[in-house]
């Protein structure tokens, strides 16, 4: 693991290209992790929870001497009020995208597609008492966004976050973000009352350890915080995480009844599919 360190911009820097924004600041949490913040286009419209397509610009073909975007979809892990959009990711060697972006530095620039779209959103979703938002590394993206909406606290009486990682330093972007959220000035005093944070770890000894699917299927969930009536009726749940973490969630949660939901024909879940190939 690197030592944590963050770059903060001081200073605007203007930006030149089309569909561009300007790196404002980066964070390094690991050497496989770090999140970003950029410039917001002033015309941007989303809804929290959705993503966009973020990207650079690919090495010079040797043969055509031409560049084409590298482009993958992020989720805005900033809610739709705030004025900048920030970001969480993984750190590829190889990857086409992340071996090049995770070297980005405040007044560098990104490629930002403003067509934010996703199934991780309020109208996706019918009434309920709770809302479960599950995820895995950087999955939690999605639900840094939704934990400071304050639709959130306005739909549900309670508000459960669960993070799975497989050491304690891949955890702290959701520990960082779940005390931010609690000190928030719109959204605090209600998270305070109304939202519990479930962190576990799959492979470094933590507090809490376990896939969260285990400890789901086998009560141990349910049982460390006391809820004794997870159905249809009482929760609604966001997915965000690996191929196998929805697999299997879809199946965990239909066995209890839920339904799964869209933005045309809400229901009890939903699931972001956009980040598995």
């Amino acid at each position: 693991m690197t030592e944590q360190s963050t770059v903060t911009l001081t200073t605007a820097t203007p930006v030149t290209l089309p569909d561009a924004q300007t790196v404002t600041e980066v964070e390094h949490y690991t050497d496989s992790l770090f999140r970003f913040r950029v410039t917001r286009p002033a015309s941007l419209r989303f809804r929290s929870g959705e993503f966009v397509m973020i990207g650079l610009m690919s090495d010079l073909d040797p043969v055509t001497g031409k560049q084409k975007p590298l482009l993958r979809a992020y989720s805005i892990a900033s809610p739709a009020w705030d004025d900048t959009l920030q970001f969480y990711s993984i750190k590829v060697k190889d990857g086409p995208l992340t071996s090049k972006l995770q070297h980005i530095k405040p007044g560098d620039q990104v490629i930002l597609r403003p067509k934010p779209v996703g199934t991780l959103v309020h109208d996706a979703l019918t009434p309920a008492k709770r809302i479960w938002f599950f995820s895995t590394g950087t999955g939690i993206a999605p639900f840094a966004s939704l934990l400071r909406e304050p639709e959130t606290y306005e739909r549900f009486e309670q508000v459960i976050l669960t993070h799975s990682c497989r050491d304690l330093a891949e955890l702290k972007f959701g520990q960082e973000l779940v005390e931010e959220t609690k000190n928030d000035i719109l959204v605090g005093e209600e998270a305070q009352s109304k939202l519990i944070y479930y962190p576990t770890t799959t492979r470094e000894p933590s507090a809490k350890m376990g896939r969260i699917t285990t400890v789901l299927e086998d009560g141990t969930l349910f049982a460390d915080l006391k809820i004794a009536d997870f159905n249809a009726e009482n929760d609604r749940a966001m997915v965000c995480g690996s191929m196998g973490l929805n697999t299997d969630m879809k199946r965990i949660l239909e066995a209890y009844g839920l339904r799964e939901g869209a933005n045309s024909d809400p229901g009890d879940y939903v699931i972001e599919k956009a980040f598995v190939g």
